[in-house]
């Protein structure tokens, strides 16, 4: 199967790549289009990231792109609640990966607070948060069971965070894998981002895929709730 096998809805623009390093300079290169055009529109751009492993190769071909970083916030669509020196963090995957050569002049936004509770560092985090302009550019990535960003099937703040009229930005949720707990940007803040990106890898992700454009129950798969246009998937076997 390929990814033009698929049904989309209108305005949703699905593009191939032969391999992961070409889907990651092609995604590079059109962020940091996109990011231009946001400085030259507004004087600034803001990037929100997502984490885990697969964006690695493209955070290194981004970093490596002229523009002005230094008019760039770099955020977080989610993050681990962990120390950002732990090996999960993806404040750290960031800071090594992207913030390096001309992106090291990008501001960063992190969203891990030490608190007493999760509960407490999502109130942190939200305090943080009220500063973030619109998002001019979103990089969501998708698991196996359909999340994006940390919103995960059956987490227990799931139905909020879901919510068209969630009032939070951010907010503490629970993950099946180790470690349990993440922090989390919501529905509302997400969708508001004038270009969203999904990228993808193999024949797994592109079958989750297939089944999360059939549900009608975004909290079965949450990716789902994303999948509208104008959004631009990348994806490669």
């Amino acid at each position: 199967m390929a990814i033009s096998d698929l049904e989309f809805p209108v305005g949703v623009v699905a593009r191939s790549h032969s391999d992961s390093q070409q889907l990651a300079q092609a995604l590079a290169e059109n962020v940091a289009g996109a990011l231009r055009d946001a400085i030259d529109s507004h004087g600034q751009a803001t990037l929100v990231v997502s984490g885990g492993r697969s964006p690695i190769a493209f955070f290194q071909a981004l970093s490596q792109q002229p523009l002005s970083w230094a008019k760039v916030l770099v955020s977080l669509a989610d993050e681990r609640w962990v120390p950002t020196s732990h090996e999960d963090s993806n404040e750290a995957l960031v800071r090594r990966h992207l913030l390096q050569g001309p992106a090291a002049a990008a501001q960063l936004l992190g969203l891990y607070q030490s608190a007493a509770t999760l509960e407490q560092a999502a109130q942190l985090a939200e305090q943080a948060l009220r500063d973030l302009p619109t998002i001019d550019v979103l990089i969501l990535g998708m698991g196996t069971d359909g999340h994006t960003a940390s919103l995960f099937p059956d987490s227990p703040n799931l139905d909020e965070a879901l919510s068209d009229e969630c009032p939070r930005r951010c907010l503490p949720m629970l993950a099946p894998s180790v470690p349990h707990q993440r922090l989390t940007l919501t529905l509302p803040l997400l969708k508001a981002a004038r270009l969203p990106l999904l990228a993808i890898e193999g024949q797994g992700k592109l079958e989750v895929l297939e089944q999360a454009l059939q549900q009608d129950n975004h909290k079965n798969m949450p990716i789902s709730a994303f999948l509208r246009a104008p959004l631009e998937i990348y994806w490669c076997p």
